[in-house]
């Protein structure tokens, strides 16, 4: 649906280009505008762990409208009733976080797509342009729209991962380091050799088995060897605060 610039965020990903995001957790819309005027090619809505409403999370996925950013959304469980609202905003992918499982990753995949091959609830609003798109093109879309992202962040779904990675309908892996690192009793640890070498490892087998790789993380020139494909660099909340610090330390001198 290029309502939501999936289109052109596949596109960008298949010509081997790195795509780069912003976290986006403030409920202003304007933040997503200018991530988009900018030239972020994703905007990460962070429903997790920000203080965002299903309100704000549309207004910030129809604010990249225009541009060529591709809006996703990160929901705060993998549940399908909590799923389902966000899916009928049209975002480009849908971000599940905490899947440890085959069993929890295709009942990620599952909340995302109609039946017979899942259990989504149907009420077309915008993602069919307020039925201006016949319903038979939007069903065919819908098959792959919006990209299922899993989150793996702990070392049960690392241990799972070989059986997660043969789930039909998973459009992108994400790795969470954080949370990683934290449920190896190292939170935090990032330049830990074991910590290291289980996120090396990990990327390497999601690649080998050609699926889409993402994270939220720095420094980039890591991720980028270890050959992500889209990768969120910097939040809102980080922007203005370097900036602010920035001027305010030159006209301290």
């Amino acid at each position: 649906m290029s309502i939501s610039n999936y289109d052109k965020f596949v596109t960008k990903v298949s010509s081997g280009k790195v795509c780069i995001g912003l976290v986006v957790t403030l409920n202003d819309m304007t933040v997503s505008e200018l991530a988009g005027e900018v030239g972020y090619d994703f905007t990460w809505i962070d429903m997790e762990h920000a203080p965002l409403t299903i309100e704000s999370a549309m207004q910030h996925v129809i604010a990249v409208k225009g541009t060529d950013c591709a809006p996703f959304v990160r929901v705060p469980w993998n549940k399908a009733e909590v799923i389902k609202t966000v899916l009928d905003l049209a975002p480009a992918a849908v971000i599940i976080p905490m899947v440890n499982s085959a069993e929890e990753a295709e009942a990620a995949v599952k909340a995302c797509r109609y039946p017979l091959k899942g259990i989504r609830g149907c009420f077309v609003r915008r993602a069919n342009r307020y039925g201006q798109t016949p319903f038979a093109d939007y069903l065919k879309a819908s098959e792959s729209e919006p990209m299922v992202i899993i989150q793996v962040e702990t070392i049960e779904a690392v241990k799972n991962l070989d059986e997660i990675l043969r789930v039909p309908g998973i459009g992108s892996i994400c790795i969470g380091p954080l949370d990683l690192s934290g449920s190896m009793g190292k939170l935090n640890q990032l330049d830990d050799p074991e910590v290291n070498r289980v996120l090396d490892e990990t990327c390497a087998k999601v690649l080998s088995a050609g699926m889409i790789l993402g994270t939220a993380g720095w420094p980039f020139e890591v991720w980028k060897k270890r050959g992500v494909n889209w990768i969120a660099l910097a939040s809102d909340c980080s922007g203005i605060i370097s900036q602010a610090k920035a001027i305010l330390e030159e006209a301290k001198k």
